[in-house]
């Protein structure tokens, strides 16, 4: 008889392992963190496309149509791989773990803790056949979410120009249109000593970028179900890492951004001007109804001193339209205090009602034609914000790190205040921060651009 020791080494040894990854940064570090786990027991991780052996679809539940995601990428592993272990993560996987369990070819269903030990949970991915009906069977293994108490630290590693660094999970925010905190529990965090553990190991790969990433990021500093340190703290010790170009903060709250935080991020050579400041409503009423901590006096006054100290940063705004109760006044209040704001960018999002969250029982529901409409006026001037940005940065010197991005003959990269800079295609400028004097747009809309020769000095 073989032994299971080794019988388990030798499956893992010739099994093929896919990701794929559904949802924000933060489940990108988490997928590459997994991924890995299984790299190190042996596994070969592969594409998609490359009749793997195990698929990891690690999902988001943000929007509506989180089921219809999850089950259009079950399908299409199938069809790759007809005998394929479907393994489902994430947040959906936390929030629905039956209802996901009965899509057809789906194998396991791990929640928010378990997904972190999914080799020991699973083993040797065998489905699991019913002895009455010869069928295969879904397991699940998914606890309550209060239960979730342990941070599971993670980064994003070989799987772009840049890497995201996971440093807080959960919320204790209570927004009525969220399934956040149902999904990932109470805001927890890696603590700055085990963040520059981290830091550093990036920092010994070729990697230019450091997205640091989390639920409610600015929330940092909760252990334990208490606060023992700060998210500043953080930013100033990860400004002292050698080896890293840059950091990006992915998205922080209005509430949390604190004249400190700017200044920092203002003095640093390696913190970028850029951020990305979620605000939902630009109308106190809508704010009030969202449970949002803050009004949208604070909000403005966190654009005007970022701009006051950092003229060339580049500002993104969250905002959510169709939100119950939300009037034709409402949204036009919304609208134009966004155009007055000095920001470069939105992300728009319709409202889309999610089961067991307050707003989902609000009266004022807003018809889904209207939500699109609002959704166009607020793209189209997302627009015109981009364009007006990209306009005032004509003439000036940047530097931009270039990606593997190539099309038509052109590559792509981001400046520092996330300007994307297009230049003709060049293999050596992959994954390089060059110096480029940015010169106009092209039709399209993409920052043209051209590099500034290093000039050396005679001895």
């Amino acid at each position: 008889m073989t032994d299971r020791t080794d019988h388990t080494q030798n499956t893992a040894e010739r099994k093929k392992v896919t990701f794929y990854t559904l949802g924000c940064k933060l489940n990108f570090s988490e997928s590459s963190t997994i991924a890995r786990q299984f790299e190190q027991k042996g596994y070969k991780k592969v594409e998609f496309t490359e009749t793997p052996d195990i698929f990891v679809i690690n999902t988001c539940s943000v929007t509506d149509n989180a089921d219809k995601k999850c089950r259009k990428v079950v399908r299409e592993a199938l069809k790759i791989s007809p005998h394929g272990f479907i393994i489902i993560i994430g947040c959906y996987a936390q929030l629905k773990p039956k209802e996901i369990s009965e899509i057809e070819g789906v194998d396991a269903v791990l929640g928010a803790a378990e997904k972190f030990r999914l080799l020991e949970v699973l083993d040797d991915f065998r489905p699991r056949i019913d002895a009455k009906t010869n069928k295969k069977q879904s397991t699940v293994f998914s606890g309550e979410i209060r239960e979730v108490k342990a941070f599971n630290n993670a980064y994003s590693m070989n799987d772009r120009t840049r890497t995201f660094l996971k440093v807080q999970d959960g919320c204790n925010y209570q927004c009525t249109f969220c399934t956040i905190p149902l999904a990932r529990g109470k805001s927890r965090s890696d603590t700055i000593a085990n963040v520059m553990v981290s830091a550093n190991e990036i920092a010994a790969t070729d990697v230019k970028e450091v997205v640091i990433t989390g639920v409610n990021t600015g929330d940092f500093g909760i252990h334990e179900g208490k606060r023992t340190e700060r998210f500043v703290d953080l930013v100033k010790e990860l400004d002292t890492v050698e080896g890293i170009d840059r950091y990006r903060i992915s998205s922080i709250e209005p509430n949390l951004i604190t004249e400190e935080i700017v200044d920092i991020c203002a003095a640093s050579k390696r913190f970028v001007p850029h951020f990305h400041i979620p605000l939902q409503s630009g109308n106190d009423k809508i704010l009030k109804m969202m449970r949002r901590r803050y009004e949208r006096d604070l909000y403005a006054d966190r654009v005007r001193m970022i701009k006051e100290k950092m003229p060339d940063a580049c500002i993104g705004v969250d905002v959510i339209v169709g939100f119950p109760g939300e009037t034709e006044q409402d949204f036009l209040d919304t609208y134009e205090f966004i155009n007055g704001l000095d920001v470069g960018y939105l992300h728009v999002f319709s409202y889309s009602e999610r089961a067991n969250t307050p707003a989902a029982d609000m009266e004022g529901v807003v018809p889904n034609a209207e939500r699109q409409r609002r959704s166009k006026m607020l793209r189209i001037l997302s627009e015109k914000k981009k364009h007006k940005f990209y306009e005032e940065n004509i003439g000036k010197t940047a530097r931009v790190l270039f990606e593997n991005d190539v099309e038509d003959g052109m590559m792509h990269g981001f400046t520092e205040n996330y300007v994307r800079v297009r230049a003709k295609y060049d293999p050596m400028l992959i994954n390089e921060v060059k110096e480029v004097k940015m010169t106009g747009l092209s039709d399209n809309g993409m920052m043209e651009c051209e590099e500034i020769p290093v000039v050396y000095e005679k001895h």
